[in-house]
């Protein structure tokens, strides 16, 4: 079935494959023989989107780059798996579509990384270009765009049985071109699309909301505690902005001279070891780990889980060897690992105010490791530190805990909003589970 709204794949080359290699649910390298729900066919996805690829300028000419044309690259598509891009990281511009084989392609084009990195999946929020690297499909009105993504993403294991290679694997364009896909009625496309992006749209929703909360609470730590903004608008005789007649008490009108330069007066200036004390992790051979309710956490982040937590939640945990500098908040209680320190007692700062702050840090500086990087605690301890009043730390302690809080809710409703997601994926794109029995569910979920 040739689509009337299709236009001629143009991408050149060998035929497809005569072939057949069945993927997981909804897509096959030639027509299959599995049977589908009543309404439904196997469709080669040439007869219903038109196949392109793309091109690199070449690199000799800098005049080929720089511009306003996105041109897709392997890295904006491993960085952004499953998402619309609306930027990338190269632009070319007209003179380098026009000396390459690359081309404009229009809004919603899905791309499909097919060699290297395969199985990357992304859409085209406006006009773009990719490289070589990529087969894109531009949809036609027989085809949702969107269900098109959610094949190919449920298909990601699939691709790896319809690549070939030696040094790296390449899906090579007899298979894409053979490609067939299961494909419903378009309404039910557009249906199931619906289902599947309200789950990804609230997703997407709560984690904007929880880089916005991370945000406010680093420029509020930054304005009171870095900037001195108050004490900067009391010292220019004006009220601080945004913030109520108690709290504004909490800071002085003058600054004074000290170590750290000019701080706020009344305040005093001492070590790291007086806010706080580091502490080596522990032990946990991968052996001994077993699954349960507390997170494991390594100096690159979260490491999985196990049945018994070492220390209580909200705790502060950054990079004692291999990685040196990220700096974790846990507000449940949690296991650190031998590779990382872990605050210990907390002497006059709490847990959100030590998260900012250790967060400051470029700990690189102390790395004392030669082969592997590696922290010593005793290095930092002796760190010159401003220490505020109790008072004005308690108060952004109490402020920026609620916010960490929100993200913690938001961050266990994604979690859980993609379980679910990434179970009905499957079935629905392959008929097993149809949309009448979800679609209220999902609504609640969503809501």
């Amino acid at each position: 079935m040739a689509s009337k709204g299709r236009s001629e794949t143009r991408t050149g080359g060998r035929a497809a494959t005569t072939g057949v290699i069945l993927g997981d649910y909804a897509l096959s390298v030639g027509m299959p023989s599995s049977p589908l729900p009543d309404g439904w066919h196997w469709t080669r996805l040439t007869d219903v989107a038109r196949l392109e690829t793309g091109h690199t300028p070449s690199r000799k000419h800098p005049e080929y780059w720089g511009g306003d044309v996105p041109w897709i690259g392997t890295k904006d598509a491993t960085a952004n798996h499953g998402s619309t891009l609306f930027r990338t990281n190269q632009y070319t511009n007209d003179l380098g579509i026009a000396n390459s084989s690359a081309r404009v392609l229009p809004v919603n084009t899905v791309c499909l990384s097919r060699t290297a990195s395969v199985g990357y999946v992304v859409v085209m929020g406006r006009p773009m270009a990719t490289s070589q690297d990529f087969v894109n499909w531009v949809c036609s009105e027989d085809l949702d765009f969107r269900y098109l993504k959610y094949v190919l993403l449920a298909e990601r294991e699939s691709f790896l049985r319809f690549a070939s290679g030696t040094t790296h694997q390449t899906i090579y364009f007899p298979e894409v071109k053979a490609f067939h896909a299961a494909l419903p009625p378009i309404r039910e496309q557009e249906r199931i699309a619906d289902t599947l992006s309200a789950l990804d749209d609230r997703i997407d929703l709560l984690r904007q909301s929880n880089a916005t909360l991370e945000d406010m609470a680093q420029a509020l730590f930054k304005s009171w505690f870095v900037d001195f903004v108050p004490v900067r608008a009391k010292a220019e005789g004006r009220e601080p902005d945004g913030m109520d007649a108690a709290t504004a008490a909490l800071f002085p009108s003058e600054f004074e001279d000290s170590q750290l330069g000019l701080i706020p007066k009344g305040w005093r200036v001492g070590t790291l070891l007086d806010l706080l004390e580091l502490q080596r992790g522990f032990d946990l051979p991968a052996t001994q780990r077993v699954p349960g309710a507390y997170p494991i956490i390594a100096a690159s982040g979260p490491a999985g889980t196990h049945a018994e937590a070492k220390v209580q939640g909200p705790g502060i945990v950054t990079g004692r060897s291999g990685v040196l500098g990220k700096v974790f908040l846990e507000l449940e209680d949690f296991w650190p690992l031998n590779t990382t320190l872990w605050i210990k007692n907390y002497s006059a700062c709490g847990p959100s105010y030590a998260y900012e702050l250790l967060r400051r840090i470029d700990f690189q500086q102390f790395n004392a490791g030669s082969a592997v990087p590696t922290l010593n605690r005793n290095h930092v301890h002796g760190l010159p530190q401003l220490l505020p009043p109790q008072e004005a730390i308690q108060a952004f302690e109490l402020i920026a805990l609620s916010m960490h809080r929100r993200v913690h809710a938001n961050s266990v409703q994604v979690q859980l909003l993609s379980e679910i997601r990434d179970t009905l994926l499957p079935r629905l794109i392959s008929g097993r589970l149809r949309l009448p029995k979800v679609e209220e569910s999902i609504e609640e979920a969503v809501a």
